[in-house]
């Protein structure tokens, strides 16, 4: 493949734009889900307001988590845009459009035509597009930018005898941007593949002439200078991001969400859908249908997917949301696989169509289903009420939880004040949003103030002004007492301070 062309015909634009276009659609019609995407549009919304550009903070106080790359660009859409949920969700759909081009591009480079359109067919009409797409968090960006940095540095390598120096060098962009999304496996997993098959596929020479030198050096100015300047805002950034949320969760067993090693094939099977069922014919496969397909782009796709796939089941906490990287070689896989097994069968169309129906429809009900799976979380319905209610400078106070999606829906000028026994938190608390809280409040003191222990719900709903929001099903009454119930929600419910009648009555419209 001494050649390299990025052409995409009318055709499969078209494609593209009307599958990003259902991916908007669905962006717009469904809440805040909770606690992902609550937690981070507003820390996106949070570094627009504050005008902190450095410090991702939920709350107010350091979130230090992830690297900042997803703040910042939902920061910028939401100024573009206004401060709404699907500005937030432009973001994760525009890098979900990204990947379909990448696919497209590249299927389009390798096989041609008619089997670019169908990968994209495939992962377009997929969960891993219509739902993972456009959810608000990191793992759709971080996708992304490994996915392009593999197919950059693979093309690459596949040019000729020697790499071509411009497309590695994009590569290093795309590892860089991939750093700056999750942390370190935007570099570690495109190294990853791309060195087991360079090993397998014979071509380990060709490392020794690729542009290390420029390719690193530009991966460090765009990736390094955020780390540095945070580090030295807080000493220990380092040992918290690398150390404790990217090594220690990836080798300790006490964290969130422990799975067996098998979890990513039914994850796989739930983002593919039956489309999963196509890369049935290519396992084992020394041979493509397309005899034209180089051997080498074949077994670059397998190791993609093994590579990772293995990497992530590994560790004891698992998501379904990081195994997306491996979604657009499998996409390609399953192209292949249908051409293979439909190549002589008589109603291959209507069986694609059908297919097709199958794939979308069931995207589109699982995107609403998502609502109800957190439903009891949400504070959607109380929100309104707040907002018409709340005056400039009034405080409010949670007890018995954290509202994710409040912050966000009542568009908060100020910190709510997080109601807990932390002292004795600090003891007990698990992988939570206890602990987020306060090892981000470990960074800042002052910041950290708006942590404070139950003896303050008292004083406080004997003054003009004040708000609190518990849930439902708070065990607690007696953090109640003194608070006059002003609206009760699905899941939390909205009370505020001061004897009756002191507060003006003021009429809400209806949502």
């Amino acid at each position: 493949m001494n050649k390299t062309t990025f052409s995409i015909s009318r055709g499969s634009w078209f494609l593209l734009a009307a599958l990003w276009l259902l991916l908007l659609c669905l962006a717009v019609v469904r809440p805040l889900a909770v606690p992902d995407e609550g937690r981070y549009a507003e820390v996106g919304r949070w570094m627009l307001q504050s005008g902190d550009w450095l410090v991702p903070r939920l709350n107010g106080i350091p979130f230090l988590h992830k690297p900042p790359l997803l703040h910042w660009l939902q920061a910028s859409s939401m100024a573009v845009f206004g401060q709404y949920i699907w500005a937030a969700r432009l973001v994760p759909a525009l890098n979900a459009g990204l990947m379909m081009v990448a696919l497209c591009v590249c299927a389009h480079q390798f096989s041609g035509e008619a089997t670019a359109r169908r990968a994209i067919v495939m992962l377009g009409t997929s969960l891993t597009f219509l739902a993972g797409g456009q959810y608000v968090n990191h793992d759709m960006l971080v996708a992304t930018w490994i996915g392009i940095a593999i197919w950059l540095f693979g093309l690459s390598f596949l040019h000729g005898d020697q790499a071509h120096p411009g497309l590695a060098r994009w590569g290093f962009v795309a590892c860089a941007l991939g750093v700056l999304s999750k942390g370190l496996i935007g570099l570690v997993l495109p190294g990853l593949v791309i060195f087991v098959w360079l090993i397998w596929s014979g071509q380990a020479r060709k490392m020794w002439r690729f542009p290390w030198a420029s390719g690193l050096l530009i991966f460090a100015v765009i990736a390094v200078p955020w780390f540095v300047l945070a580090q030295q805002q807080f000493a220990g950034l380092f040992d918290y991001l690398f150390g404790a949320q990217q090594f220690n969760r990836y080798t300790g067993s006490n964290f969130n969400n422990p799975q067996a090693w098998w979890f990513y094939g039914l994850a796989v099977l739930l983002l593919l859908g039956p489309w999963l069922f196509f890369i049935l014919p290519e396992v084992g496969s020394a041979r493509q249908v397309n005899p034209a397909v180089d051997p080498r782009v074949f077994s670059l796709m397998w190791i993609w997917v093994l590579a990772i796939a293995v990497f992530f089941s590994i560790p004891s906490s698992k998501l379904v949301g990081y195994i997306l990287p491996i979604m657009p070689p499998l996409a390609l896989l399953a192209a292949w696989g249908w051409e293979r097994a439909m190549a002589r069968i008589r109603y291959a169309q209507l069986i694609w169509r059908g297919l097709v129906a199958l794939s979308l429809g069931g995207a589109v009900v699982i995107n609403f289903m998502i609502e109800d799976f957190t439903r009891e979380r949400f504070t959607i319905d109380i929100a309104p009420t707040l907002t018409c209610l709340k005056q400039t400078g009034d405080a409010l106070y949670v007890v018995g939880g954290y509202p994710y999606d409040l912050p966000f829906l009542i568009q908060a000028d100020k910190p709510m004040i997080v109601v807990q026994d932390w002292p004795k938190v600090r003891q007990t608390a698990g992988d939570n949003w206890r602990r987020e809280l306060f090892e981000g409040a470990d960074f800042d003191a002052v910041a950290g103030q708006a942590l404070q222990t139950p003896d303050v719900l008292g004083p406080a709903s004997q003054q003009h002004g004040n708000w609190l929001v518990a849930p439902r099903k708070h065990e607690t009454l007696s953090d109640l007492q003194g608070w006059t119930l002003v609206k009760a929600g699905e899941g939390w419910s909205l009370y505020r301070s001061a004897p009756e009648g002191s507060t003006p009555v003021i009429h809400c419209p209806k949502p």
